[in-house]
This record gives structure tokens, sequence and C-alpha cells, in this order.
């Protein structure tokens, strides 16, 4: 965050790359990847119920605590990541 002329811009945050069993994968921010290869993750509200690699898990569980602390810049880019290469996933614990 920065502070332009007394009005407070956001940036977005910085990708990241990691490597996921041999594949380069990138993530919309930097975060503690899960080294899981697969996690299951519940909705919160509804219950139910899908399996994601534990590098999205962890984007999920960013996304969520972004969220708790009013990080909106957080927030729209794990969104708009898990849309993009997590749709089903996205449908299930986020829509």
């Amino acid at each position: 965050m920065r502070v332009i002329s007394n009005k407070v811009q956001h940036e977005k945050p910085k990708k990241k790359i990691i490597d996921w069993y041999g594949k380069k994968v990138t993530v919309p921010f930097d975060c503690g990847i899960y080294p899981e290869k697969e996690v299951k993750i519940k909705n919160r509200f509804t219950g139910q119920e899908c399996t994601m690699p534990g590098y999205a898990a962890a984007v999920y569980d960013t996304i969520i605590g972004a969220e708790m602390v009013e990080q909106w810049d957080v927030v729209r880019a794990g969104l708009d990541w898990f849309k993009q290469y997590f749709a089903e996933q996205y449908m299930v614990v986020l829509d």
C-alpha cells in the first residue's frame, strides 16, 4: 500500500512461482505452500467439499484470512486466480 498525495493506493500482490512436484506453478501472491499433493476443502457455509492441490488450498486459506482482515487486493487477486485455474473448485468453496 502506498500513500500518494493523501490518497491510499493499493498495489496488486506480487505473483510467486513455485516448484510443485517438478512443475513450475504461478500463485497469485507470496503465501506458505502446503506440501500435501491433494487437500480436501469444505465450503464454510454449505459443507460441500472438493479436492485441490496443496498449493491451491494455501491460496484458498490466504483468501479467507485476507477477507477477515479486509485486505481486498489480496482477496481479489486470489479469487481471480481461482476462477482462472480452478473454476470447479471455485464454484464449490468460494462462490
